[in-house]
């Protein structure tokens, strides 16, 4: 038994020996680089990169995910969720957006084609860009030069006499702005013309109404786009070599025009 026993005993002391002699006494020292006379020097840039594993992302606070995001962007802050992306430079600010701001004008009416023509020539040529359209509407036909219509027949031949013997030939009864009749004393697209009219009937001791006469018409409208850095529109710029007279104006679009 004891016999057995010792037997035991120097089997296991033999397989712990073999056990250190393999793991250590038996594998061969690492060799020092120093050691190997063929070794050479390399650069930093020639040693090749071992990617490192992506660290776990944390949950910074939100100057530090800012400051984190600015870093690997070059510089650009992360947006917030949900926020859209904006590429750098090109937000200009409020200012910028204000000055680049356009809003729509109508000048008009051109009574014929070849004057809106002539008006947007004028447009483009000062860095506008014109569009033409075309409505129906009122048109400016001159100034109206008449008299009211006397209650009498009678007295209606008294007063187209006394016209005609002062060399008012183109005096005829028709029908008045209003209700009713008056004698017309002429339709004139100059107002100085108009005024002399005024002026030849007064001194026979009558007192003409004058009035602006209109008719409908196809009338020619431009719409622009205007910033508010442009300055007011000058309407006598607009006007033609035709040498009718056109009463301009300028005012905001209509909502289909816009």
């Amino acid at each position: 038994m004891t016999l057995l026993k010792s037997i035991v005993v120097c089997l296991a002391l033999a397989n712990i020996a073999y056990f250190l002699w393999f793991n250590e006494i038996a594998q061969p020292p690492a060799e020092h680089p120093a050691a190997n006379s063929t070794a050479t020097l390399k650069l930093a840039s020639e040693v090749p990169q071992v990617p490192h594993p992506p660290a776990a992302a944390a949950e910074p606070d939100s100057g530090d995910a800012a400051a984190a995001a600015s870093a690997a962007q070059g510089g650009a802050v992360a947006a917030p969720a949900g926020a859209v992306p904006v590429a750098p430079g090109s937000y200009a600010g409020p200012a910028a957006a204000v000055a680049n701001a356009t809003h729509c004008v109508t000048v008009g009416p051109f009574k014929d084609v070849s004057e809106a023509a002539h008006a947007a020539g004028t447009l483009r040529a000062g860095g506008y860009d014109p569009r033409q359209r075309v409505a129906d509407g009122d048109v400016w036909a001159g100034v109206w030069v008449y008299l009211p219509l006397p209650a009498t027949h009678p007295a209606s031949d008294q007063l187209l006499a006394k016209l005609k013997a002062a060399g008012i030939d183109d005096s005829l009864q028709m029908p008045g702005p209003t209700d009713g009749s008056v004698i017309s004393l002429g339709l004139f697209s100059e107002p100085k013309r108009a005024q002399a009219r005024v002026a030849q009937v007064q001194a026979l001791g009558l007192t003409p109404g004058v009035v602006d006469r209109k008719r409908t018409a196809s009338l020619y409208w431009i719409d622009l786009d205007m910033k508010p850095t442009d300055g007011p529109l000058n309407t006598a710029d607009l006007q033609g070599d035709t040498g009718h007279i056109n009463r301009l104006e300028v005012k905001p679009c209509t909502a289909a025009a816009s």
